[in-house]
């Protein structure tokens, strides 16, 4: 299976670390790994195996902390089960990688323990997107990585790389497109508003939602194949079945590697960026050990690592970073980009599911 088909199966729709006796032997500085732990969720298939093989193991050999990792369902799942074992005093993961609309859920029920930012050396460094809060400043949740949805294309159907989202409104796009199912995983309804609108502050009023609605119904026929499974339109994408649509940069880049003829295109409207971040369930008893991680993972080499590794954007300031331009602009793009509007969600998700059965998928 190649590494596009793995990452593709078990994509953030929503981690057993192995370490030699030895070199724990090696260790008596610092805590050793059978005296700490911690369980840590993040998305599975290529992005759990790929933090389990690059990143936590120089976390153990660092700290001395031993990851028990596990793979975590969508966030919109796991955050349920993460709030019914709360409430039993159980912590499934101490320290899991959640979607930003998941981080608000939490927060409604004071799921997540607020974290202590003095004991993140480079909280400074975040940018500020990527730091969630309750409404009385405390920190829930800060980046753990970054992605971009971007509008991707075959090569040998499209010789030329479009330059807008409007591209997918274009006549001969009929009946050529695959886009993402749900309107909080697709966030089509911002890249209607930048596209049209002037931005995504047209989504605050109920007027505004409907004008996106009403707009983005005329691109329902150029649409082939409204996906849940990325991988069924990942091989569509490759085959030049579904010449056409939008996909995450990173496995549409691994794709690239591996030979196929297709593209990433960031948009002038730029691309949709969504992230995950750490937090920390409130029935955790390791308090200390899940701040040691956040800090560690916060490093601006740990960062660079994860894009290096992952194909994960930073959550960091571009220039504390030790990765290369060419490093940066492989999982990055210097354009603005479109950031969802995870609070419309948080406030009227049975609204919008109930628009966009009716007026686009339905």
């Amino acid at each position: 299976m190649k590494r596009t088909d793995q990452l593709a199966l078990t994509r953030r729709a929503v981690l057993g670390v192995g370490i030699s006796g030895a070199s724990l032997l090696a260790m008596p500085a610092v805590l050793r790994a059978q005296d700490k732990s911690l369980k840590v969720a993040v998305y599975g298939g290529y992005f759990k195996e790929s933090f389990d093989k690059h990143i936590f193991p120089q976390f153990t050999d660092s700290t001395g902390i031993a990851v028990e990792s596990i793979a975590s369902p969508a966030s919109e799942a796991w955050v349920v089960q993460i709030e019914q074992a709360a409430k039993a005093g159980q912590a499934p993961a101490d320290v899991s990688m959640m979607s930003q609309t998941a981080t608000l859920k939490g927060q409604s029920t004071e799921l997540w323990t607020p974290l202590d930012i003095s004991k993140f050396k480079h909280y400074g460094d975040f940018l500020d997107r990527f730091v969630s809060k309750y409404p009385d400043g405390r920190v829930s949740g800060v980046g753990a990585v970054a992605w971009w949805i971007t509008l991707v294309s075959n090569t040998d159907v499209f010789k030329e790389a479009p330059t807008s989202w409007a591209a997918l409104w274009d006549d001969d796009k009929k009946d050529k497109l695959g886009l993402l199912a749900l309107a909080t995983n697709s966030f089509l309804l911002e890249v209607t508003a930048k596209t049209f609108f002037g931005g995504t502050d047209a989504l605050s009023t109920d007027e505004g939602l409907e004008k996106a609605f009403a707009k983005l119904a005329e691109v329902k026929p150029n649409v082939r194949l409204w996906y849940r499974d990325e991988a069924q339109f990942e091989q569509a994408l490759k085959s030049g079945e579904i010449p056409m649509g939008q996909y995450y940069h990173d496995v549409t880049g691994l794709a690239i590697a591996d030979g196929f003829h297709v593209r990433s295109t960031f948009p002038k409207e730029g691309g949709v960026q969504d992230s995950g971040n750490w937090v920390l369930s409130r029935a955790s008893k390791k308090v200390d050990e899940a701040h040691i991680f956040i800090d560690f993972m916060s490093q601006p080499s740990i960062q660079g690592l994860m894009s290096r590794k992952v194909g994960t954007q930073p959550t960091l300031k571009k220039d504390v970073l030790d990765l290369t331009p060419e490093e940066f602009a492989a999982v990055s793009s210097d354009i603005d980009p479109i950031i969802p509007r995870y609070d419309i969600y948080n406030a009227k998700v049975d609204e919008i599911n109930q628009r966009w059965t009716e007026l686009i998928v339905g």
